[in-house]
């Protein structure tokens, strides 16, 4: 880890990219420490939840509606990666799966999942385990593989992560990754125009502590209390390259002006629209 200090008025800090599997799932384990603490603020939010996926709700972006289509007719089984606390993932069942499953590496997020599910009596099975431990049981189980917002940047093995999306999916079984386009790392987040941030697009991992004010904030507790988290720029080619070595056939790629949440939220409305904010993908298991 460098131990170079941050600015001050910032709460990261660059490391080197890693390959060493045993330090990819130290990062992944840190990472899960981290989620813990930041899932008890959906927790606060989960009587909001059982509210909204009962009254039928629905967090599918429209960028993923127009992409999938009407999920009823061919969509027996949805598996969601990185399912935080089950919102999106039960906006699936709402959308028409028949039987959803969630997998999440932090213990909070699918306590927080099972609640909702059994408040709902969602037919959606849990488990809770880094993405690259998900369970052979499930193997060649799933019409549809589900993942992104947020979700990418939290992993430091993408080949190992496409890797368990072959096998989760049955022949002809999809893909589809809808996530924050990686170009938005090389701007800086809090300025009113578009100024760089001097990311390096094509080698850049942190580690850092804190939430942006516009997601969880501070959870009660200065950012020094916080636990560190490690996070990756992934580049599009890495993410493509990754799904055609699993043996998937990418069918669709997208980029897109559309957000899921306000990334630049002091941007002027004179400069939005300029980057695209997101990018999708749709990658199909050869039949």
């Amino acid at each position: 880890m460098d131990s170079t200090p941050a600015p001050t008025d910032c709460a990261y800090w660059t490391e080197p990219i890693t390959r060493d599997a045993q330090e990819v799932r130290a990062r992944h384990a840190a990472n899960r420490i981290a989620w813990n603490q930041g899932a008890t603020r959906y927790a606060a939010e989960l009587e909001e939840t059982i509210a909204f996926i009962r009254g039928g709700g629905s967090n599918l972006h429209p960028i993923e509606r127009a992409n999938l289509g009407d999920l009823r007719p061919w969509c027996r089984v949805a598996i969601h990666l990185q399912c935080a606390s089950g919102r999106d993932t039960l906006s699936l069942w709402n959308e028409g799966v028949a039987r959803v499953v969630g997998v999440d590496i932090s213990d909070v997020h699918i306590a927080n999942a099972r609640r909702l599910s059994e408040a709902v009596a969602a037919p959606a099975t849990w488990y809770c385990c880094d993405v690259l431990d998900a369970p052979h049981e499930l193997d060649g189980t799933a019409d549809l593989v589900y993942t992104g917002r947020g979700a990418l940047c939290w992993l430091h093995d993408l080949d190992g992560w496409a890797a368990v999306i072959y096998r989760l999916l049955k022949p002809g079984g999809v893909l589809h990754v809808l996530d924050g386009h990686p170009v938005n790392w090389l701007f800086d987040a809090d300025a009113e125009t578009l100024v760089a941030s001097g990311t390096h697009y094509f080698a850049h991992a942190e580690w850092n502590r804190g939430w942006p004010t516009t997601y969880m904030g501070d959870l009660g507790k200065p950012v020094e209390e916080h636990a560190i988290k490690h996070e990756r720029l992934w580049p599009l080619a890495a993410i493509f390259t990754a799904l055609r070595g699993a043996g998937l056939a990418v069918e669709l790629f997208g980029e897109y002006p559309d957000d899921y949440w306000d990334s630049f939220p002091n941007l002027r409305p004179e400069f939005r629209g300029r980057l695209p904010m997101t990018f999708a993908m749709l990658a199909r298991r050869p039949a």
